[in-house]
């Protein structure tokens, strides 16, 4: 069974293998040692077989070349991490739209939700929940195939304003025999630093990690918003309700 790949994970490796490697150079001094001896002790008359020590340097190579391959191993897992990590900030600081159903607010900024339909809806609602999944907000939403695009503004049904945190989003679409329609959502949010967990490099935004791989575009803050394009068949929630 592969564990997963960390940051964590490959140092620790790659100081189990510097051990490995020091360990090997220990033994193969007492072996020498041992040889040496058994040479300057032996009988004349009856010497030492040749074949079993032989044997033992054969081993001591296959072991040694074995942890030069890890060591290449390790070294080749911390550059693709650090690769990653470079490749992340790049986006500390930038505003990005990501495959998501949750997005944090701040407080302050609107939070640009965009979601795709695969065909004509009679019916598009958007609803908002907060984390103890109460619902704290709620707008019918555009029914035309395609992507669309809804603004938050952090509203709360009971008038006001809704603290900083992360909520999930729920798009609601239904054609005209009321059968649910196949969508994907996207939000937006601002890139605040980066982190590392089971082997993949995350952005973080807010309270939220996002994998590179759900990023769909990213600009300067204050920059001008960009249409996007949105697959229906890419929903990033792990189930069709959109819970988390």
């Amino acid at each position: 069974m592969v564990g997963d790949v960390t940051l964590m994970g490959a140092a620790n490796n790659a100081q189990r293998t510097e051990m490995q490697g020091a360990q090997l150079a220990e033994d193969f001094n007492q072996f020498l040692v041992l040889l040496t001896t058994q040479l300057q002790n032996q009988d004349p008359l009856n010497p030492m077989d040749s074949t079993e020590f032989t044997n033992q340097l054969v081993q001591f190579s296959q072991v040694e070349q074995a942890i030069n391959t890890n060591q290449k191993l390790d070294d080749l897992v911390s550059l693709q991490i650090g690769s990653a990590a470079g490749m992340a900030l790049g986006y500390v600081g930038l505003d990005i739209n990501y495959m998501s159903g949750e997005a944090y607010y701040d407080g302050d900024t609107p939070i640009e939700i965009s979601y795709a339909l695969e065909k004509e809806a009679r019916q598009v609602t958007m609803n908002i929940y907060d984390e103890a999944n109460n619902l704290i907000y709620t707008t019918a939403a555009p029914t035309a195939p395609g992507t669309q695009r809804v603004t938050w503004n952090g509203d709360h049904l009971g008038g006001g304003k809704v603290e900083s945190g992360t909520y999930k989003i729920v798009i609601d679409a239904f054609d005209s025999e009321g059968q649910n329609i196949e969508k994907a959502t996207a939000v937006s949010g601002n890139v605040s630093g980066i982190e590392s967990q089971n082997g993949m490099v995350f952005l973080l935004v807010g309270e939220r990690a996002v994998p590179l791989g759900q990023v769909i575009n990213a600009k300067l803050p204050g920059s001008p918003s960009v249409d996007i394009e949105i697959d229906p068949d890419l929903n990033p929630d792990p189930d069709p309700d959109g819970d988390a």
